[in-house]
């Protein structure tokens, strides 16, 4: 075991029980019991001492315990609507993974942005942007990165060698790669975890409900020019390929979809099923509308989706299914306990009286809001570069929320901007599972990241800052 882990393992209970028999209480017995666990979480969680996912379920243990809150109390948080929400969307993208479909559209994307060196990188770039939409970032960066090596060894081969211009190609196509997995989660709820687990806290704490339809509003422009910063930050500026000649991409990319073959019974059954379950969530206030006792939700969307997929049978007489329960092993369960013990905390914290507190004191603080909110997205965006964004927002969110509530400033515009924040980490190769993913594919070096990554940070500060002014009070 890593020195690090070592240290968090023991650290994080030793400041626990430090903070909890303290002979003066820093705030009030129960607050302090809070800050106690959230103290212990956050260790964990920059450490991975523990898998986070069993960092999670501290609250559900040390809250009941403490006398923070019962087990009931808090185990309703692990069983919050806006976890099944995500539940439906990560079995709606196993399903879409399992049938290949993912690869298709990546492909068939791809085929149709064109085949000279930087159509050939915004082709990768969108297609892993609107997978990232959809699955995993993770998913959708390991679904791109065999098709972006056979691209580039195509280079290697050719008669001139690996020119520069090549290595430039190599570079933009595997940063791209990794840099639009990570912008284009922002542009719905189920794209990046960080989203739900705010959507989950908007909901539970402060009754304050955002549509699928809404998000994207938001979302999806936010990601477009995202995604097109990267373009021209790594192809125009930083790792240009003017002069590199490329005409054999286009039979690549072929030659991938003629060995997928034709579109399969499967296939069009998962894309039945999914353009259906998006449709809804677009249309979702016009069919309540429509239907005011309905009263379809998200949630319910999601999970209608999912039983679709494991209930219409393939083949009726076989008794066979598009997904079966074993299929979830694939699951990534360990997201969804995560969401639960990001909202316990923040119940936490709002029971014990920290938020109020918090408030006050931006309150009593005369601070600039302009400034403070700057702060705030600088702070969660390059401390996401050390840390999981999903665990940073579970802790941030209602601290970021008591400052607005200090600051006179609707929540949901200071929360949204934040926590894409957490979404934009482009630095650093242990930031996020794509920039890992792409890092040890050999082609990208730590400096070269380190340096278009920084520019891509602050590109997206000034980004999210002029959302805060500009477009968010307008959407919401």
């Amino acid at each position: 075991m890593p020195l690090l882990k070592k240290v968090g393992l023991l650290a994080a209970p030793l400041l626990f029980f430090i903070v909890v028999n303290l002979p003066n209480c820093l705030v009030s017995q129960t607050a302090d019991a809070v800050i106690a666990v959230a103290l212990w979480m956050i260790m964990w969680w920059i450490t991975e001492a523990v898998h986070i996912a069993v960092t999670a379920l501290l609250p559900l243990i040390l809250f009941p315990l403490l006398g923070v809150m019962n087990a009931s109390d808090v185990g309703a948080n692990y069983g919050s609507p806006i976890i099944f929400l995500f539940f439906g969307g990560f079995v709606l993208a196993l399903a879409l993974e399992k049938v290949n479909l993912h690869k298709r559209i990546a492909l068939t994307i791809i085929k149709f942005t064109g085949t000279t060196p930087n159509k050939v990188v915004l082709g990768f770039m969108i297609a892993t942007a609107f997978l990232s939409m959809w699955i995993s970032n993770t998913a959708s960066t390991v679904v791109m990165l065999p098709i972006a090596i056979s691209v580039i060894s195509l280079f290697i081969k050719d008669t001139d060698g690996f020119t520069k211009g090549d290595k430039n190609f190599a570079l933009s196509v595997m940063l791209g790669i990794a840099f639009s997995a990570n912008a284009g989660g922002v542009a719905t709820v189920i794209g990046t975890p960080p989203n739900s687990v705010l959507i989950g806290l908007l909901e539970n704490e402060y009754h304050i409900e955002i549509s699928f339809l809404k998000w994207m509003t938001m979302g999806l422009p936010f990601s477009m020019l995202m995604v097109t910063l990267c373009y021209l930050v790594l192809v125009k500026w930083m790792f240009p390929c003017k002069h590199t000649k490329f005409e054999a991409s286009s039979h690549v990319i072929s030659d991938e979809l003629k060995k997928l073959g034709k579109l399969s019974i499967q296939e069009r059954r998962v894309l039945t099923i999914f353009g259906v379950t998006i449709s809804l969530w677009i249309c979702r206030t016009l069919i309540n509308q429509m239907v005011p006792t309905l009263k379809l939700s998200d949630t319910i969307i999601s999970l209608i989706g999912a039983m679709a997929l494991f209930a219409i049978p393939m083949n009726f007489k076989k008794g066979t299914f598009i997904l079966n329960w074993n299929d979830t092993s694939k699951l990534a369960w360990g997201i969804l306990l995560l969401f639960g013990g990001g909202l316990a905390l923040a119940k936490g914290m709002a029971s014990s009286g920290l938020v109020g507190i918090i408030t006050q004191a931006i309150e009593n603080g005369g601070y600039t809001p302009l400034i403070i909110i700057t702060l705030l997205i600088i702070l969660m965006l390059f401390m996401t570069e050390l840390m999981s964004n999903v665990a940073l927002v579970a802790v941030l969110a209602p601290v970021v929320a008591g400052i607005a509530m200090g600051l006179n400033i609707p929540i949901i515009n200071v929360l949204i901007p934040v926590t894409m924040a957490s979404s934009c980490a482009f630095m650093l190769p242990m930031a996020t599972p794509p920039n890992a993913i792409v890092f040890a594919s050999g082609y990208v070096k730590v400096k070269q990241m380190v340096k278009a990554g920084i520019i891509l940070n602050l590109l997206a500060v000034v980004l999210l800052v002029l959302y805060y002014v500009f477009v968010i009070p307008y959407v919401f």
